[in-house]
């Protein structure tokens, strides 16, 4: 039985994975832009303390970038600062912080089917998964300011 909620569990994360990636995918990136109650960078958190407290520069890199593959754009490096590039890229960030967020969502469903040792593994996995993702799409943004300061 355990075996078989396994799979199933594999497969919703799998299948939800794609659905909400090919969903925001298909939005305008333009609608991107404005950050929401979650999404929104906070007055404590600076580039410097996601460098130094968790090490963002050390691990980052070692993360799929799943970004292109729903017809987006690769987050793996900052763009030129020609022709709004940094723009998209801030939104195209934004995007992949709403996608975590959203599978995030997910883990509260595992409660449906899931007991015990399942359930725990499920949390630690959405939690795993999703939760750099989203700290390198706040460090690429706090990133983006920076250099938009710089600019001024």
């Amino acid at each position: 039985m355990n075996l078989r909620l396994l799979i199933l569990d594999g497969a919703v994360w799998a299948i939800c994975g794609a659905v909400v990636g090919v969903i925001f995918a298909r939005l305008d990136w333009r609608h991107m832009s404005a950050p929401g109650l979650f999404t929104s960078l906070r007055v404590f958190e600076t580039r410097q303390r996601y460098e130094h407290a968790l090490v963002v520069r050390r691990w980052k890199d070692l993360l799929p970038e799943a970004g292109t593959w729903f017809g987006g754009i690769s987050k793996r490096r900052l763009p030129s600062r020609a022709d709004g590039s940094l723009q998209r890229f801030a939104a195209e960030s934004l995007r992949a912080e709403r996608v975590h967020w959203t599978l995030l969502l997910l883990v509260p469903v595992m409660l449906l089917w899931n007991r015990g040792w399942l359930l725990v593994v499920n949390v630690i996995f959405g939690v795993a998964i999703n939760l750099p993702c989203i700290i390198v799409s706040r460090y690429n943004r706090l990133r983006l300011m920076h250099i938009a300061q710089r600019r001024i």
